[in-house]
């Protein structure tokens, strides 16, 4: 078996355990894929020359490879400041581990993307990158493209402390979360169960909002309904048996986002 096809398969059989079975994950509709890349930057022409390659070289090879919407964010409330976000969706696993890889064979790419993507080490274009693969919830299969043109966002990561809790939490959004969330008024972007990255067993979401005073209200109108007290205080099903740790931060979409 190829390299490939191995990380393929063990990344297809992961998915499929964490959706509760293997015959159970075939028979849900198709999902895509994630990968959230995260532009550790340095002020001043970083911001610009990551602007730039977002923009002008890989936004364009994505959507040539049939990956689109794109989502590019700078983070407005959280650590590390300047921070730009990536995310990328695709139909398969393999299309996003293998994606730097055909960027290099990429031709087109690679000339538009030549002041970044080859940047020397005495004036790098950016301090680091990280990303994270990540399949989309079964209940929320696909990226929802939120309607208005002033929206602000918010990503949140559940951490859990076991791979029980994880899979607990994951199972009550599909279950019945995302229902009140979207009854509620919040307006989600994706869902995704982390399959590669950094602090596992984790899950990230993104959601959207009019502004930072629509987030204070729609939060609000989540927190006091019955149908989620209920839900949240049911045993197994409380923040402290199954989450761990919870990260927040503020988003707002740069100019080249598509999202």
């Amino acid at each position: 078996m190829e390299r490939r096809d191995f990380v393929t398969s063990a990344i297809a059989m992961a998915g499929a355990a964490l959706s509760g079975g293997e015959g159970r994950a075939q028979a849900q509709p198709p999902r895509e894929f994630y990968q959230l890349r995260k532009y550790t930057l340095q002020t001043g022409i970083q911001l610009a020359l990551a602007q730039n390659y977002f923009a002008h070289a890989l936004i364009p090879v994505l959507n040539r490879m049939a990956m689109a919407p794109i989502g590019a964010f700078k983070l407005d409330i959280g650590p590390e400041t300047p921070t730009y976000y990536l995310l990328i969706p695709a139909t398969s696993a393999e299309a996003l581990v293998t994606l730097d890889t055909r960027l290099a064979e990429d031709t087109e790419f690679i000339k538009a993307s030549t002041a970044f993507w080859g940047a020397p080490p005495s004036a790098p274009a950016f301090v680091r990158v990280e990303s994270s693969l990540m399949s989309a919830f079964a209940g929320w299969p696909k990226i929802v493209v939120p309607k208005g043109e002033k929206r602000i966002f918010q990503l949140r990561t559940y951490e859990s402390a076991s791979y029980a809790g994880h899979v607990r939490k994951v199972q009550m959004f599909n279950e019945a979360e995302i229902g009140i969330f979207t009854r509620t008024g919040l307006a989600p972007v994706f869902f995704g169960d982390t399959l590669i990255g950094a602090r596992m067993p984790s899950l990230t979401y993104m959601l959207t909002f009019a502004d930072v005073a629509d987030l204070i209200e729609k939060w609000k109108v989540f927190g006091s309904d019955p149908a989620w007290k209920d839900l949240s205080h049911r045993p197994q099903n409380t923040d402290a048996e199954i989450v761990s740790s919870i990260s927040n931060l503020y988003l707002s979409p740069l100019d080249c986002s598509q999202i």
